[in-house]
């Protein structure tokens, strides 16, 4: 598998000087797998650059786009992306259960005319929204395994498994949460053992965690907790803060850093890049 980040940031899309290195766009990571099918992640602001290059693909193949949740920046950009106006093209949208409803009323609402000039009804491309109702789903040669988030009107985690490799990407979640939690910490800890490759919401400091309770957000600090508890071998703090600018994110790189050397585990630690692209 390869995972290439296309939308790193949380919130709103943040584009400028301060924030080039870890990118402006909102949520969006392409997996590609090995016989080249290509699975997308959320279709934040990040799906519009996606959408150029999967253009290239060939069109008989089909595009498997799984959805998080149905809050903005997670959803704002599927009206710019270019395959869902090629009628030579299949896109098949997933959603993991009680959000299923509510991600297929966002997408196709968000393009009625009062607030983009194309309905959604005019897309020429073959789309067609599919409800899993289990805990996995498999496409080709992958299985996709899914997770309750801690995050306000429900989200979705991802583990995907191809072969003996394994990625898990965690956004829009909050760990070690209030005492009615959807899912306790040793299930996240379950669900992310092992993996080559975690991918998690990091968007506060601690101190900003603490005026933050109840947001569905992780400290950068948790993060890596999971991912020792867990024994991740690479973590990526993933969703940055508006706020916090490359500077900034460089400095809780080194500090994760840090804490991993004390502890003395090989995990590897870094912040999600726009552009680049991961070997799994």
């Amino acid at each position: 598998m390869k995972v290439t980040f296309w939308g790193t940031r949380g919130s709103i899309a943040t584009p400028g000087p301060s924030t080039v290195r870890y990118g402006g766009n909102t949520t969006c990571l392409e997996v590609l797998l090995a016989d080249g099918t290509a699975l997308v992640l959320d279709a934040g602001t990040g799906i519009r650059r996606l959408g150029e290059t999967l253009m290239e693909m060939p069109a008989d193949r089909s595009i498997h786009l799984f959805l998080t949740h149905s809050h903005w920046d997670h959803v704002q950009g599927f009206p710019f992306f270019a395959p869902a106006y090629d009628r030579e093209r299949k896109i098949r949208i997933y959603g993991f259960q009680q959000a299923y409803h509510k991600l297929r009323e966002i997408l196709t609402n968000q393009m009625e005319s009062q607030y983009f000039p194309v309905n959604f009804s005019d897309l020429n491309a073959d789309i067609e929204f599919i409800t899993i109702t289990g805990r996995s789903y498999e496409i080709g040669n992958a299985r996709i395994s899914a997770i309750e988030n801690n995050h306000p009107g429900t989200s979705h985690g991802f583990r995907i498994t191809e072969g003996d490799r394994s990625l898990v990407f965690l956004t829009d979640n909050e760990l070690k949460p209030a005492a009615d939690a959807a899912t306790e910490w040793p299930a996240f800890v379950d669900f992310a053992s092992g993996a080559d490759l975690l991918i998690h919401d990091a968007m506060y400091t601690g101190e900003e965690l603490s005026r933050r309770q109840g947001y569905g957000h992780s400290s950068y600090s948790q993060a890596v907790d999971l991912a020792l508890e867990s024994g991740a071998k690479t973590c990526i703090l993933f969703h940055h803060d508006p706020a916090h600018d490359d500077d900034f994110i460089d400095r809780i790189v080194v500090e994760c850093r840090r804490r991993i050397e004390q502890s003395g585990s090989p995990l590897r630690c870094l912040a999600a890049e726009e552009d680049t692209t991961h070997e799994v």
